[in-house]
């Protein structure tokens, strides 16, 4: 017992290698484009827009990591197990399938090569290009991965080192030299709601979603440092901060760059366009390297921490297979998947993700409010079967025209969007989400309260 609760002498090194693995599982290629685009859109408006990226964006993440460390989970199975295992089961390879080979993890790659390499080669070998990159790429993901007890040492003293120093040297020199004022109109969208804007923009990241898998391998390094019970909660907590609030400042500045960039340039398709234009302008070809490296080390950070937890996850749901079979798949799937390209990509994953991040939102609520309820069961159970219909609906809005635009879809979506608060925005399961939030704790408490009435003194 003295082992377990012992609790390992402060240390700010230790605080600090801890709150850059956070940073590193998680901020990506779209932490990096999403900003900067939004910045372009919001315009004048850009301080309420990344308000609202930094909450869905920063504060939604750090909440994930907050919810696996107070309920004490070893992964998502136990994470959602108060739902049932089946659902659990479920839960759980619907979301490493989404933020592992089928999405987020490819992505990673797929994004490195368009930002450091494609502008660099012909386009016929654009194809032997991305397969070459894309095959380093993950060799050196899963070698870093097998590795996992240098994990901390890779990601938080190297890796990161590398990329922050990178990206201060872009807002070093953009920021002394700015290409103009702050004074750019807004488009239509945020004239009005810039905050709810920059809210649902940040949902692109994925990172709520994220780091409910992530959070595993970071709690397995933390107690690789000695750090049990209610020291790892406090530890983690402490680095969550730090490192949200790092990205936050990050945040801000890349969106500010993005409205700026506007007094050059024109409205960009995507953020990458808009960031490679930016940095060319200051360093040309010179920038269009460093942007890339910048990029390629913040994703190889964040594919590190998907394929590990990936491999984790599902070595606990199919104990029969080992840790590195799994890592093998996870590594090879995502290579092949990165091969389609980044705009397929997208439009393959769009549909789940509208599905998944209202479940994991919900999921996120449950566990920092009745985790440890004896009615939890209960609570989490009512509050999901709200939650689910309208995220399924959601996730019907985002499917290719063929599905979307059936009619029986067409009306029951624009009932839909019609009948329910703020569906029309994306976001129509928060209001029946509470609603169920709510009943579930009515009625679990009261059934909890008629269960212990009927109890013989004894068992009380």
């Amino acid at each position: 017992m003295e082992e377990i609760n012992a609790t390992p002498r402060k240390n700010l090194g230790q605080l600090l290698v801890v709150s850059s693995l956070i940073f590193g599982m998680f901020f990506g290629s779209g932490n990096l484009i999403f900003p900067v685009h939004l910045g372009q859109m919001a315009g004048s408006n850009w301080f309420l827009a990344a308000l609202g990226f930094a909450i869905s964006g920063s504060l939604f993440p750090l909440l994930a990591i907050l919810a696996v460390v107070v309920t004490k989970s070893d992964g998502l199975l136990d994470f959602a197990r108060p739902l049932g295992r089946h659902f659990a089961a479920i839960f759980l390879i619907l979301v490493h399938l989404t933020i592992g080979p089928f999405f987020a993890t490819p992505r990673t790659a797929a994004t490195a090569y368009q930002m450091a390499v494609a502008s660099f080669i012909p386009k016929h070998f654009s194809t032997l290009g991305m397969l070459l990159f894309t095959g380093l790429f993950f060799a050196v993901t899963y070698l870093a991965a097998t590795h996992q007890n240098s994990l901390l040492k890779i990601v938080g003293k190297y890796l990161n080192a590398g990329f922050l120093t990178l990206l201060a040297i872009v807002f070093l020199v953009a920021f002394i030299k700015p290409m103009g004022n702050l004074s750019q109109a807004p488009t239509a969208t945020y004239q009005a709601n810039a905050t709810i804007g920059g809210l649902l923009e940040g949902y692109n990241t994925l990172d709520a979603v994220a780091l409910l898998a992530l959070s595993v391998t970071l709690i397995h390094a933390i107690r690789g440092l000695g750090y049990r019970g209610r020291a790892l909660t406090k530890l983690t907590a402490k680095a969550g901060l730090i490192s949200i609030s790092l990205e936050v400042l990050i945040y801000f500045g890349l969106v500010m760059l993005g409205a700026l960039s506007m007094n050059q340039f024109k409205l960009s398709a995507n953020g990458g366009i808009a960031l490679s234009q930016i940095v060319g302008h200051y360093f040309s070809s010179v920038g269009t390297l460093l942007l890339g490296a910048l990029v390629t080390l913040g994703v190889l950070t964040t594919a590190i921490g998907l394929v590990c937890s990936f491999a984790q996850d599902f070595h606990k749901l199919f104990p029969k297979v080992s840790y590195r079979a799994w890592l093998r798949t996870t590594t090879i799937l995502s290579f092949l998947v990165a091969n389609a390209g980044l705009d397929t990509i997208i439009s393959w994953s769009l549909p789940i993700l509208m599905l998944m991040y209202p479940l994991a939102l919900a999921l996120i609520l449950l566990s920092l409010t009745v985790s440890q309820r004896p009615y939890a069961g209960t609570v989490y159970k009512v509050t999901i079967a709200f939650t689910i219909l309208p995220a399924i609906l959601d996730m019907l809005a985002n499917t290719p025209a063929t599905i979307s635009g059936l009619a029986p879809i067409q009306r029951l979506l624009t009932l839909y969007h019609t009948a329910i608060p703020f569906a029309s925005l994306g976001l129509g399961w928060l209001v029946p989400t509470l609603i169920g939030f709510t009943i579930g704790i009515i009625w679990g408490r009261l059934r909890w309260v008629g269960q212990r009435g009927t109890l013989p003194e004894s068992n009380r």
